[in-house]
């Protein structure tokens, strides 16, 4: 892959990114968290593979996408309907992530011990020039 170039992956994620930016409409504004909530909204909707063997699956779908690795900003698993967040505890803890559940029945997970925060997806790592090297160059 030549400098400056995506991966494919990489590509999709920043074009579906792009595509959601773009429906803001003139003269208004959003923050990055909301539209942090719209990738949320994929996830929630992500569907599951098909089981008849007659139907092709979603391209994308609960398991090829790990949906389980996106928790909220204070390390909570937000609960999403009847078992939901007990089914991504244990699809967590089956990868070794320690889930701990409250008093209350909440489930949380330790940022400090499993938090993973790149600034750049590890596909895109010498691939793309960052800002700070641009503005080395000025």
């Amino acid at each position: 892959m030549a400098r400056g170039e995506r991966s494919e992956e990489a590509w999709a994620w920043y074009s579906a990114v792009y595509e959601a930016i773009q429906e803001i409409p003139h003269g208004r504004v959003t923050s990055y968290a909301h539209i942090a909530r719209l990738v949320g909204v994929c996830l929630k909707h992500l569907p599951s593979p098909s089981t008849d063997p007659s139907k092709k699956s979603a391209t994308w779908h609960s398991d090829n996408v790990p949906w389980q690795r996106v928790i909220n900003a204070r390390g909570g698993i937000s609960p999403r309907g009847p078992s939901g967040a007990s089914r991504q505890a244990a699809a967590l803890r089956a990868e070794g992530v320690e889930v701990e559940q409250g008093a209350m029945g909440e489930f949380t997970v330790s940022f400090s011990k499993y938090g993973w925060f790149p600034d750049m997806l590890p596909s895109e790592e010498g691939q793309v020039e960052s800002s700070d090297d641009e503005e080395a160059e000025e």
